[in-house]
């Protein structure tokens, strides 16, 4: 007990040593927030965009959340799964941006396999609101909420209705981008009244290579939850291929440092923004000559 404890303090320490020193680098950069990375920041942000662009915002591969959110309209897809010994998965997760700064969320394992148990995997539904965008030495700030379904077979899942909320907070610096969440889940005990608690930190890194591709890397880990719930902590590292700006693939794997987890997982899947639903997305009109 006292080990996980102290693996958690450590990792919760470094991350925030890492925000801190980039929020300092943040107020000494000269250069303003440039380039998109492989659709993990604001479309408007890429000095490509056009008004009339789809720009997908994909969450995967990480297991952090971007700051950023879908644009106004727009409905977007993402799917994708994981490999490991004993553990399989399909994981999606649908969003639509009801307005600039709201974005709704849909999460669902369709398919889900642990310790030989098979089965569907719970779901989650929520919102991700996003306050203000990074402008200047500002990061892209954002709140999220999701409850958790219990739609789980039984052996698989949480078991009970849960909670989580947190802060989001993205920043580009030129090619470089950075993602850091700071979660709380409220985890119901199946059979009981009351909920059981950790806490969820991540730091994410992306970077642009040539032509289309572009990496990302992450050091993520949940906090003790119960006494057979210990901390985690997984080191993740992926490729991501832009086939389109509306159309990312990723895979890649990660490594569990510490926790009950598989040491390591494959995993791959695809992100794609089907459309614009408000149909407001169109070119300037040209005049009869």
């Amino acid at each position: 007990m006292l080990k996980s404890r102290y693996c958690w303090r450590i990792l919760q320490l470094f991350l925030l040593e890492c925000a801190a020193h980039l929020a300092g680098f943040s107020l000494r950069a000269q250069n303003p927030a440039g380039a998109s990375q492989a659709g993990q920041t604001s479309p408007a942000s890429n000095p490509s965009y056009a008004p009339d662009q789809i720009t997908a915002v994909p969450n995967r591969p990480t297991f952090s959340t971007t700051a950023e959110s879908v644009q106004s309209g727009i409905f977007e897809i993402e799917y994708g799964f994981e490999v490991a010994d004993g553990h399989q998965n399909i994981n999606g997760l649908l969003k639509f941006g009801l307005t600039k700064h709201l974005e709704l969320r849909f999460g669902n394992n369709p398919m889900e396999r642990d310790s030989g148990v098979t089965g569907l995997g719970d779901s989650g539904a929520g919102f991700k609101y996003k306050i203000f965008e990074q402008q200047g030495w500002r990061p892209t700030f954002s709140v999220l909420y999701s409850a958790i379904i219990p739609t789980a077979t039984a052996g698989l899942g949480v078991g009970a209705v849960g909670h989580s909320a947190g802060i989001l907070l993205s920043k580009d610096f030129g090619e470089h981008h950075f993602d850091f969440n700071e979660t709380a889940q409220w985890l119901g005990r199946p059979g009981a009244s009351g909920f059981d608690r950790n806490h969820f930190t991540a730091l994410a890194y992306s970077h642009g290579l040539s032509g289309k591709w572009s990496i990302t890397t992450e050091i993520a880990g949940f906090s003790r939850t119960n006494a057979l719930t210990p901390a985690t902590m997984t080191l993740m590292g992926a490729a991501i291929y832009s086939v389109s700006s509306r159309f990312i693939l990723d895979t890649g794997i990660y490594v569990s440092a510490y926790g009950h987890l598989p040491r390591v997982t494959f995993f791959s899947g695809v992100t794609y923004s089907v459309g614009d639903l408000y149909h407001r997305r169109k070119g300037p009109s040209r005049k009869p000559d």
